[in-house]
């Protein structure tokens, strides 16, 4: 009952600074942006600096929270999300703007890592499941957020709804000042930091799980980044208005929201390593439809599909670290995932931007699709070695072999 509780507070800490978060990012930042009179390329990297700031600094907010604990790194991340809009009043160029959002992107460095370290170790049964459940109310951020932005735009300056954004944020000190002080025992360790650190990034450097949770959720978060990218160009291109764009996106959002919880109960009955790969293949195979979608009903379809892959992926990516790596180390390799997921959302665009270039926008969608299938069957063969491994491991000459 206590661990639900605290299951309970933390996932509605984070709704609520992930909805706020998001409010501020999309369509928000790019107007504001604009509106202070940054270029094209300059708007791209304020709206990117943040995701840089994570990929850099995840693995050392994880390695703190291992070091220190939980709670107090969440009550530091929460300031980071509540404070940090209010000093959108002091921008007048786009330089400021790029500051204060690499100042605001250290919010999601810290909670990435941390939250997911924190309900990994609220119990080790259906742990795929309840990451799901974490997921979901983390996800809605993503269109409750962007919905909120752009009505209070129709009637207020975007300094204003970032002050909202702010007194929203504050609301999580609740929930987070609720949970327990359970650290203690984390931060009894005696070794110089420097040292600390070092060995709890080899540790999670030398966990199978971390490499392989981490280069597939970044091949993932590549293609998803690509079709955001592009996909709105070529849909308008092939005859869709982009009425139809923002619902599709819409819809994918929304499948991965219901079905989380579905593809998490996968994972933890049919085992991780069966999950993930089963998930890459259904978005391989969603991509190269995209170009062939002649109807708003199949292009519908196939958001459903890539939700569902998101919702089959992710939660039992999460569990699988948490499975293979003890409290000791767990937010930094959750950290160094986060590292690597981040990596897969800043390639996606420009890989594709790349693609599209040498090749049609068919051929470019039909190739990373192909990269994912690779990466599934990459997965695949690396589980069955590991399985392989341990079978032998646990044969006894005489005995019965291990199951």
């Amino acid at each position: 009952m206590i661990r639900s509780r605290n299951f309970a507070k933390i996932t509605a800490a984070d709704a609520i600074v992930r909805s706020a978060y998001q409010m501020g990012k999309t369509p928000l930042l790019p107007l504001y942006a604009a509106s202070l009179g940054a270029g094209d390329a300059y708007l791209g990297l304020i709206v990117s600096i943040s995701t840089l700031t994570g990929m850099l600094t995840k693995p050392l907010f994880g390695v703190l929270s291992d070091r220190w604990g939980r709670r107090s790194w969440l009550i530091i991340g929460t300031a980071f999300f509540a404070f940090t809009p209010f000093a959108y009043h002091l921008v007048d160029t786009p330089g400021h703007l790029l500051i204060i959002r690499l100042i605001h992107g250290i919010s999601t460095a810290i909670y990435g890592p941390v939250t997911l370290a924190y309900v990994a170790e609220q119990s080790k049964s259906n742990r795929a499941e309840r990451l799901a459940w974490f997921g979901t109310a983390r996800n809605a951020g993503y269109i409750v957020g962007p919905l909120a932005a752009g009505w209070m735009l129709l009637t207020m300056d975007p300094v204003s709804v970032f002050t909202i954004v702010g007194i929203i944020s504050t609301l999580a000190f609740v929930p987070i000042l609720m949970l327990p002080v359970t650290d203690s025992k984390l931060g009894q360790r005696k070794t110089p930091f420097a040292l600390d650190a070092l060995r709890s990034l080899v540790s999670g450097g030398r966990t199978p799980a971390v490499w392989l949770a981490g280069s597939m959720e970044s091949t993932m978060f590549l293609a998803l980044y690509a079709t955001k990218t592009f996909l709105p160009i070529y849909a308008l291109s092939a005859g869709f208005n982009i009425a139809v764009v923002g619902i599709f996106f819409a819809v994918q959002e929304g499948a991965h929201i219901l079905l989380n919880p579905v593809g998490g109960r996968l994972g933890d009955r049919f085992g991780y390593l069966f999950a993930v790969p089963i998930g890459m293949v259904v978005l391989a195979i969603s991509l190269p439809l995209l170009t062939i979608a002649d109807n708003i009903p199949f292009l519908m379809a196939l958001a459903v599909l890539m939700g569902l892959a998101q919702s089959i992926v992710f939660p039992s990516t999460v569990a699988l670290i948490a499975s293979q790596m003890g409290d000791r180390n767990l937010a930094t390799g959750m950290g160094l995932v986060g590292t690597m997921k981040n990596a897969g959302k800043v390639a996606g665009p420009a890989m594709a931007g790349a693609l599209i270039t040498w090749v049609k926008y068919d051929l470019a969608f039909v190739i990373i699709g192909l990269l994912l299938f690779a990466g599934a069957v990459a997965f695949w063969q690396r589980s069955w070695t590991v399985n392989r491994r341990k079978r032998r491991s646990n044969f006894v000459p005489g005995a019965r072999r291990a199951v």
